[in-house]
């Protein structure tokens, strides 16, 4: 189980997360939305050790505030990031290559080559291609599919979605629900409502910094007035 208590963040001088608090359970899909600003990149880029907080963070009852982002990610999390971050220059199969935790692989990994390429066969037509020329979708493909080539058991996306055609974004659906069969727990960073309330069993709402609103997609559903003054532009 992930554990945030208190979490608090800064970029410089500036206070971003004020006190952040929640769980996330072995399998669960839980959703972190909010409006641009809110701090919801910021709390995963804390977890992930990529910005300076305080508090505390455990996954497993293990402590991970202090530690740098490599040594996180061997505990068994992983994140993607809205920047997607692919390498370029490198081949499709290349970047996955860089994903496992030790080269050649880890035996046992729930997550191989061949799941990857059948989850999402365009990279297989891909594999030899550079990185670089893939398409917006592609590169998301492919950025999400690195991330769990090493094995985690948490995986937080940022804003996986943003700027797809419809078509791909149900296939980062698909792919969400396939993480939660094989019993791995996500943290979504979303703005687009509609996904975020279909495949997530939470939702989180952040606003200046804090967790405004917990419950179910239904009861956020029900909650116009919650919506209103959190979401809604």
């Amino acid at each position: 189980m992930l554990e945030i208590d208190n979490l608090h963040a800064y970029y410089g001088k500036s206070h971003v997360l004020h006190g952040v608090t929640m769980r996330i359970a072995p399998g669960e899909i839980v959703a972190l939305l909010g409006r641009n600003g809110s701090g919801r990149s910021t709390t995963v880029k804390a977890v992930m050790g990529l910005v300076e907080g305080s508090g505390s963070v455990r996954w497993g009852g293990r402590e991970l505030l202090g530690l740098k982002a490599h040594q996180i990610a061997h505990h068994g999390l992983g994140y993607v990031p809205e920047s997607r971050d692919i390498f370029p220059r490198l081949t499709v199969h290349q970047n996955l290559l860089l994903g496992q935790k030790k080269a050649g692989g880890t035996p046992g990994a729930r997550w191989q080559l061949d799941d990857m390429y059948a989850m999402f066969p365009r990279l297989k037509e891909r594999q030899h291609t550079e990185a670089g020329v893939l398409s917006g979708g592609e590169q998301q493909m492919l950025t999400l599919c690195r991330t769990l080539m090493g094995d985690p058991d948490l995986i937080m996306i940022d804003e996986p979605t943003e700027g797809l055609a419809p078509k791909i974004v149900e296939l980062v659906a698909d792919y969400l629900r396939e993480l939660q069969r094989r019993g791995i727990a996500v943290l979504l960073v979303e703005q687009k409502l509609t996904i975020a309330l279909e495949v997530s069993q939470r939702c989180l709402l952040m606003g200046h910094g804090c967790i405004v609103f917990e419950g179910t997609p239904a009861e956020l559903r029900a909650n116009a007035g919650v919506r209103r003054e959190w979401l809604e532009v």
